[in-house]
């Protein structure tokens, strides 16, 4: 094992903040990041495949494998519908002497910083204004209007979060946060 064995990156932000591109980004970059795949007992949107962008489960799997300690975090969304990360996927990563990279909510985010601790750091990706976030769930046009509104609430009440992070980038310019976010993961690479 390398020396940065046992590291995990985590990633949260309100929907809508742009966290998977900074993710995606970061994986091309940097050869030593592996992206720790969560698992969820959501049906697949689009072409969502097995493994790549989740694992799906059905809810009753879900809790088997709850039952089984199979997952490092969880939670239950709402009734049915559940988000964790498995101990497979963690493991893997780290056998590959890579830095775990979690895409995590916000609630989820600072439950793995408690875990870990010191080997890992949180970086939380701040959008520049509700309003801006807003504007781009608008903008996706996959969203009704009260979808949006719930989601905004939901982006105000995580922001009041990020004080809990080790690090807050606010993504209002994508160049300048990209650069940023590469400054980060070099840092902690080094350290």
């Amino acid at each position: 094992m390398s020396s940065h064995s046992k590291k995990v990156l985590i990633f949260s932000a309100p929907s809508g903040a742009g966290k998977s591109t900074v993710v995606q980004h970061l994986m091309h970059m940097f050869p030593y990041l592996g992206f720790s795949v969560s698992a969820t007992s959501r049906l697949p949107r689009g072409d969502e495949q097995n493994g790549v962008e989740y694992y799906f489960l059905t809810p009753d799997e879900f809790r088997e494998r709850i039952k089984k300690g199979d997952f490092v975090e969880y939670e239950e969304v709402y009734k049915d519908f559940f988000y964790g990360t498995l101990h497979s996927e963690v493991d893997r990563i780290y056998s590959e002497g890579k830095i775990a990279v979690f895409d995590i909510d916000v609630k989820g985010g600072i439950n793995l910083k408690r875990l870990y601790g010191g080997n890992a750091l949180s970086v939380f990706i701040m959008p520049p204004a509700v309003d801006i976030l807003r504007e781009r769930l608008l903008a996706r046009g996959t969203e009704t209007p009260e979808s949006i509104e719930r989601r905004v609430a939901k982006a105000a009440t995580e922001i009041s979060f990020s004080d809990k992070f080790d690090k807050i980038l606010i993504n209002d310019n994508l160049e300048s946060c990209l650069k940023e976010a590469e400054g980060v993961v070099r840092d902690f690479y080094n350290r």
